[in-house]
Order: C-alpha cells, then sequence, then structure tokens
C-alpha cells in the first residue's frame, strides 16, 4: 500500500472503493463497530484511524476531543473515546453531533509539520498529515489532529479514503451516495413505516388549501383542480387557489396568458381584508377576447376594489447576482489554510461590502416591508410579479408572511410556509443548488438567501419567534445534503414522478402520460425522506433547541428606518375617492399607473398586446393613488402597538443589517484553531489581558453609575470570548464587550477607559461583519494578531443612531444611550 521512507510517502491507488463495499456486505447491517460507531443499515466502514483528537467549535465549549475517526461510504464520522453506548435497537440517526456526510465536503487539506496541501483523489503525500482539515458547502470545517500515537498508514489512508470517496469522479454518480444511506432493504422498509408530522400543513391535498383558507379567513377563495394532471402548468402544483366566481372552465383559458402558465394565485389573506397574490410576467403577442379579460380581472382583483402591482424584476436581484454574491461571502468567510492568499483585517469589513450579499438581504426586507405594510391598508390586492414567478417571489411572499403572521414564525408554521411558497410553488431547488454539479448556470442560492432574511428578523425580534437560530442553522444545513426529497426536485410533478417511480411524458394536448416500465434490473431511487423529518437528522438533545416559548409583543420604539414608511396607517374611506377598479404598480419604493400594466388596458381595450411605455391619463387614478401615498406618511394608533399582526419591520441601516455569525463564520473562526491544544490549566497572557480590561471596564461602569456592577453577569461572556487560543498562530478572537477596552489598554488604562465609553454611547451595533484572520502557521513565535469580533447583543440596544443632522424625538435620548 506504502512505499518510500518513515517520513515520506507515495500513495497509490487504492482498490476500487465498490469492490471493498461488496467484500464488507457481509458484515452486520446494523450495530455497533468494534471502536464504537453506530452505523446505519447497511453501511460499511472504509477506513479508521486511533487516537484522533477533534477540535471544538466555541459553541461545543472549546478544546479538543479525543476518539477515533472513521470514513464509510456515506459519512466521516467521530466516536468520541468515552461515547456512551447507543441502543442497538434505537431508530437511526443519518448524522451524529460530530458527523459530516460526504456529499457535503467540498475540499480535504492535509496540513504537515511545515506545509499544507489540497489532497484529491489523485494528489501524492511526501508527508504524514499531523491535522486534517475539511471545508464543508454548509460553510463548517472541521479540523482532526493526529496523536503522535497514530499509526501513520492510518493517518495516510483515511486521508486518501476520504477524499476518493467525497469526490465523485463523475457528477452524476450523487446517486451512490444516496443508495448508501438510504438504499438498503432495511432502510427502505423502515423510511417506508415512518409517519408525517401531523402538525404542519403539507399543503398537497385539496383539504390542506381548504384548511388555510379557513385559518386565514379567506372567503370568496377555492382550491381549483383543474391543473390536477399538470396539464395547464407544469411547474405549478395540483391545487391552486382562485376566486370562488371563476369557474375551471374559464380558469383553463387563463393559462395561456402567462409564462410557463403560472396564473395569478391567492398566497395570504391579512387580518384586515387584503389579499397577497402571485404570478408570472404577461405573454407577449396574445390576443385577449373579453371573456379572457372578464376572467384575468376577476383573479386579479379577488373581489377587492384595488389592486396593486408589485414588480420584483427591476429592483430585486436576478439569481447570477445572488450566486456570484455567496461565492464571494463564502471565500470571504471560509478562506483556505492550504494558500497564502488571504484578506487584510483592515479591508476584511469593505471587502464584505464588496461582496453585496447584505445589499441583496436588504433589498428583499426592504421590499417585504413595503409589501407588509401595504396590506396592512385592508380591502385590495397586492400581486406580486416576477417573470417567471419561481425566485424572488417566493422570497418576498415568504418573508411578507413571516413579518406579518405569527403562525409562520413558530415551527409548525414556518414549515408550512416553506412547503406553500417553495415546494408547491415550483421553487428549483434541484437546479438552485445544483447537486449534481452538471449545471452552474442555473446555480443560485435563493433559499440560502431567504433563510439569512429570516434570520435578520430574528436577530431583531427574537422574542417574536418560537423557532430559534438552531433551527434555521439546522434547515441550512440540511440544504446541502442530497437525500430529502424537498430539495430533489423542482417542481411538484417531478415529487410525483420520483415517489412513484412511473416514467411519464408530457405533451400540451394528451398532458401527462404513462409509458411502458423498463427492465426490472433498472436502478429505481431509494425512497427520500422529507427534511422536515427531523428525528432522522438530529438527536432529542438538538432538536430540543429548535423551539422557544414567545413573548407578547411590546410597544415599539419610533426609529428612523431609512426610506421606508413604517407609519402606514389609512383613513377609513380612503377608498372611497378612487375609482373602482383602479391598478396600481409599486415599483423602486413609488407608486405609478402605466399604460400597459394590464394588457388589454394597453388603449384598445381587447387585441393584442403590445409594451408601450405611455402613462395613463392621471384624471382616472390620480385622487386614489394621492391618498394611498398621502396615508403612509400617517402615524400609527397606540392599539395598534398590541396588534398580534403588526407586521415586524426591520432595521434596514447599514450596521443593522449583519453577517450571520453562527452560520458564515463558524468555519472562518474554526479554520484558525491552533495546530497543537495548550495546556487547560494556564490562562493565555491575552486571556489575562482581557481579564484585566473586563475589570477595569466594571469598576469604571461602577464609577459613573454609584452603583456595583454584576460581576458574574459578565463572567460568562467573557470566557465565552476567547474563542481560539494558541501560540503558534497568535490569532486571538474576542467579542466585542472587551474590543474597545482592549484596544486601548496598550496604550494607557486612562485611554482605556475614554474609548470603551465613547465605543457604547455612539452606536451599539456599529459594524456589519468581522474580519476573520487567515491562519499562518509558522515555526516560532511570530507577531501576535488581535482581532476583535462582534458578540450579539440584546435587542433591547439595537436602535440607529442618526447623523448629526438628523432630528431626534426628545425623548429617544436614553433609549438610543443604552449599553450593556
Amino acid at each position: 500500500m506504502l512505499t518510500g521512507s518513515k517520513t515520506t510517502f507515495k500513495v497509490r491507488q487504492m482498490p476500487d472503493i465498490k469492490e471493498r463495499i461488496m467484500n464488507q456486505s457481509g458484515l452486520h447491517a446494523r450495530g455497533r463497530d468494534m471502536f464504537g460507531l453506530c452505523c446505519l443499515p447497511g453501511e460499511c466502514v472504509l477506513q479508521r484511524a486511533v487516537l484522533v483528537r477533534k477540535k471544538l467549535s466555541p459553541k461545543e465549549g472549546g478544546g479538543w476531543l479525543s476518539g477515533t475517526l472513521f470514513c464509510t461510504h456515506f459519512r466521516v464520522a467521530f466516536v468520541p473515546q468515552d461515547s456512551p453506548r447507543v441502543d442497538d435497537n434505537a431508530d437511526p440517526v443519518l448524522l451524529g453531533d460530530h458527523d459530516v456526510a460526504l456529499a457535503s465536503i467540498e475540499k480535504i487539506v492535509a496540513v504537515g509539520p511545515s506545509r499544507t496541501k489540497l489532497v484529491t483523489p489523485n494528489s501524492s503525500l511526501k508527508f504524514t498529515p499531523e491535522e486534517l482539515v475539511l471545508y464543508c458547502r454548509d460553510l463548517r470545517v472541521l479540523c482532526f489532529l493526529f496523536d503522535r500515537l497514530t499509526p501513520d498508514t492510518q493517518a495516510v489512508e483515511i486521508t486518501y479514503t476520504i477524499a476518493k470517496t467525497y469526490q465523485p469522479l463523475k457528477p452524476g454518480t450523487i446517486l451512490s451516495f444516496q443508495n448508501a444511506a438510504l438504499g438498503s432493504i432495511e432502510m427502505k422498509q423502515f423510511l417506508s413505516n415512518r409517519r408525517r408530522d401531523p402538525g404542519m400543513n403539507w399543503f398537497e391535498s385539496s383539504a390542506d388549501w381548504e384548511q388555510e383558507l379557513e385559518r386565514t379567513g379567506a372567503t370568496g377563495w377555492r382550491a381549483s383542480s383543474v391543473n390536477d394532471r399538470f396539464e395547464m402548468s407544469t411547474s405549478l402544483s395540483r391545487f391552486n387557489v382562485v376566486p370562488q366566481k371563476v369557474l375551471d372552465t374559464e380558469l383553463k383559458k387563463t393559462f395561456a396568458h402567462f409564462n410557463e402558465g403560472r396564473i395569478p394565485r391567492w398566497c395570504w389573506r391579512h387580518p384586515r381584508g387584503s389579499d397577497l397574490l402571485r404570478m408570472a410576467s404577461f405573454q407577449n403577442n396574445i390576443y385577449h377576447e373579453k371573456d379572457d379579460i372578464r376572467n384575468l380581472e376577476l383573479i386579479l382583483f379577488g373581489g377587492q376594489p384595488q389592486c396593486v402591482v408589485v414588480d420584483l424584476g427591476e429592483e430585486m436581484p436576478s439569481p447570477a447576482d445572488v450566486q456570484l454574491a455567496h461565492t464571494r461571502l463564502r471565500a470571504l468567510c471560509l478562506g483556505d489554510i492550504s494558500s497564502s492568499v488571504s484578506v487584510p483585517d483592515d479591508k476584511w469589513l469593505s471587502t464584505l461590502e464588496g461582496t453585496h450579499w447584505l445589499d441583496y438581504i436588504r433589498c428583499c426586507l426592504r421590499k417585504a416591508a413595503e409589501v407588509a405594510c401595504l396590506l396592512r391598508r385592508g380591502h385590495l390586492t397586492v400581486v406580486l410579479q416576477e417573470s417567471e414567478d419561481r425566485d424572488m417571489n417566493c422570497v418576498v411572499s415568504s418573508l411578507v408572511q413571516v413579518m406579518c403572521d405569527p403562525h409562520c414564525r413558530t415551527v409548525a408554521g414556518f414549515q408550512g410556509l416553506v412547503q406553500k411558497e417553495w415546494v408547491m410553488a415550483g421553487h428549483r431547488f434541484l437546479s438552485r443548488i445544483n447537486y449534481h454539479r452538471d449545471s452552474d448556470k442555473e446555480e443560485a442560492p435563493i433559499f440560502l438567501l431567504f433563510l439569512d432574511c429570516v434570520w435578520q428578523l430574528w436577530a431583531q425580534f427574537p422574542a417574536r419567534f418560537q423557532l430559534t437560530e438552531d433551527y434555521l442553522l439546522a434547515l441550512h444545513d440540511s440544504l446541502h445534503l442530497p437525500l430529502f426529497s424537498t430539495f430533489l426536485a423542482n417542481c411538484q410533478r417531478e415529487r410525483c414522478r420520483r415517489s412513484q417511480h412511473l416514467p411519464q411524458s408530457y405533451t400540451p394536448v394528451n398532458g401527462l402520460r404513462e409509458l411502458p416500465r423498463g427492465s426490472a434490473e433498472e436502478p429505481v431511487d431509494p425512497p427520500y425522506p422529507p427534511v422536515w423529518d427531523w428525528s432522522l437528522q438530529y438527536s432529542s438533545q438538538r432538536r430540543a433547541l429548535f423551539s422557544q416559548p414567545v413573548c407578547q409583543p411590546s410597544s415599539p420604539v419610533p426609529v428612523l428606518n431609512e426610506n421606508l414608511n413604517t407609519n402606514t396607517n389609512m383613513e377609513p374611506n380612503w377608498l372611497s375617492d378612487g375609482v373602482p377598479g383602479s391598478v396600481f404598480l409599486l415599483s423602486r419604493s413609488s407608486f405609478s399607473c402605466p399604460s400597459n400594466l394590464l394588457p388589454w388596458r394597453s388603449g384598445s381595450g381587447s387585441g393584442s398586446y403590445r409594451k408601450s411605455h405611455r402613462r395613463a391619463p392621471s384624471s382616472e387614478s390620480l385622487p386614489a393613488l394621492e391618498r394611498l401615498i398621502k396615508a403612509c406618511g400617517q402615524p400609527d394608533t397606540p392599539q395598534d402597538f398590541h396588534d398580534p399582526h403588526q407586521p415586524l419591520i426591520p432595521l434596514l441601516l447599514g450596521p443593522c443589517i449583519r453577517i450571520w455569525r453562527n452560520c458564515y463564520l463558524r468555519g472562518a473562526l474554526h479554520a484558525q484553531a491552533f495546530t497543537h491544544p495548550m495546556s487547560s490549566n494556564s490562562r493565555h497572557p491575552v486571556e489575562r489581558l482581557a481579564s484585566e480590561v473586563e475589570h477595569l471596564r466594571e469598576r469604571l461602569a461602577q464609577a459613573s453609575t454609584g452603583r456595583p456592577s454584576n460581576r458574574k453577569r459578565h463572567e460568562h461572556r467573557r470566557l465565552d470570548s476567547n474563542l481560539n487560543q494558541n501560540a503558534n498562530n497568535g490569532t486571538f478572537l474576542f467579542s466585542s464587550s472587551s474590543s474597545s477596552s482592549s484596544s486601548s489598554s496598550s496604550s494607557s488604562s486612562s485611554s482605556s477607559s475614554s474609548s470603551s465609553r465613547t465605543s457604547q454611547q455612539e452606536s451599539p451595533c456599529r459594524v456589519s461583519g468581522h474580519p476573520p484572520t487567515a491562519p499562518r502557521y509558522r515555526d516560532g513565535g511570530g507577531k501576535h494578531t488581535f482581532l476583535f469580533g462582534h458578540q450579539g447583543e440584546p435587542q433591547g440596544s439595537q436602535r440607529y443612531a442618526p447623523s448629526p443632522s438628523a432630528k431626534l424625538p426628545k425623548n429617544s435620548g436614553p433609549a438610543g444611550a443604552k449599553t450593556h
């Protein structure tokens, strides 16, 4: 297997992985390995290494954990040395707390005594790895340290085995990974007996949609099954909610007027009576009959006197923009210890701004907040329009419901929301995630952008959510695991074909038709569970962190929130002076009424639609339009503060939109893990310095307030702030609770006290991201770099401090100066 000297190895091609799996097929299908690994049914161990230490993240308590490292044909597993014995009869869990699926690994880096190397299946290692670093697609970084007593052959072989199995030689061989996890007979039988969560709405039947209509109080709407066989639109679901006045025979004629047949469909009703709809763009050069016009307007207005079309095509980012921004963000946050290129600390924030990821989050939240404020007016329909109705419409419609509907902020309600607005609505999960790595042009993490927007809302209003950050992180990580039916298709039609295993063909005339089955030897996809089956993925201890109690809303403090009008209470009779049937366009935060907004109103009433940029006469629509804009500046009433459907309007100014630290920076902080652990009995000099600075800060607070400070309150933050300790690397990360004082204490204690006081009074949310320092491996003690991160603060202190030219209310001074 290995040739060369004791310290220099030449790794040749190993025997075929498939052959090794077949040789081990006689092992117990389910049970524990002799070293303690609890294998899945049919899972085979390819290689293992003993006396390995895993670097724990700060959230896991820090330090190192001793155990055994395994590589199977499904995952890289780490079993701690003193882990409790698992019951062999317990239900299988795909991944343990210290495991990572092979499909989630992006690259492998081997760290030697004086060099690092990116390991590929054809790599040759000329050194024995001392540390193995796994970079994952979900932005995690796992660091494993081989002990001196670990056999050199085990360290080399497991490194190469992981490199051989994690990266398929062909993009289409991901099916072998899925069969490794779910393809065994026992696993198929186990998954077939799994029951779905009865507490959530799956939106797969007409009864599910009727239940949602009843929950929201949406009268005048019904669930239509005209697309039951996907004859009208292949990308829409079987059931779509339309007005009761529109018959199915008339509804069939409207599909041809929209791109991909994605007609206007009901999404949600606001308690004040407004309806939220979504649709694709109109088809060009389509002849509009009078009956078609009547049906189209019935669908658009939904029985309401006014309609506002929100065009998302101009100001929202395109999928290509989102993909580019996310790629830049990954490169910035993860880094790569195998390369010498790194972003300097003083340019990290500007580089983060240059990715435009936070700008896109701000754009989505702003648009969703505008739509939420419109829906509060009552008695109108707000229609979200996108070219294909499969990307940004999903984001904005979901964010609006998260902002306005407390049910969507629970675990069951949020899962039902994703089912309704993403899964059933035909978001192209399979193409956007690009599991098969065969089409980079379609790849774009739109769903990850949505999760980040939800986290921004959670970070500013944590008490209004039942779901927690751990839940959002679990959903974020599950997206990168190609095992769930939720993400393995682009529409409901494809999911139905997978679940029934029936080959089908589609023609516009005959619809879907079953084709003759092939031979029985053709490979059949394993049964894919939904992503909402959390007990299959995580232990009960992890799942207990997914929810929290929900507190009652409190009266918000008026804040300056960029150019977003949050005071949108409207006069009760604002619609009386408007013309019934008026249609407005909301674009770039302003209203207009262009003549070509509805094709059949472009001048000739009926006939072919031709693009026109002429404005409609202002005498018809201007009165209602002016009242609509004027009402956006009226103040809210006090009783609205206790309204459970009061929208969660986030702060949008620069410092308030922050980077999701526990998601995007967990790998960056972990990648800076030190190559060799320090003794846990002695405190690092920098940690002692931080303790002294914290003590000086407490004395300053005691002198300014005249009351003794609670030292225990800061003890936990100080202990958790030191995320990394190592003398070789010389990189130390601290939370913002000691950042201002620590930086100034090097010069003098008096300047430290002054800078700490001023930095806390100016802006509690002063930064939006925090630069991790790229790790440097040096033989000697190099120059130490002190880098100050940002610890999440209680939301009561997140208030934006405007520029000196802005006028503040007289009573807002104490709230703005509140510190922790």
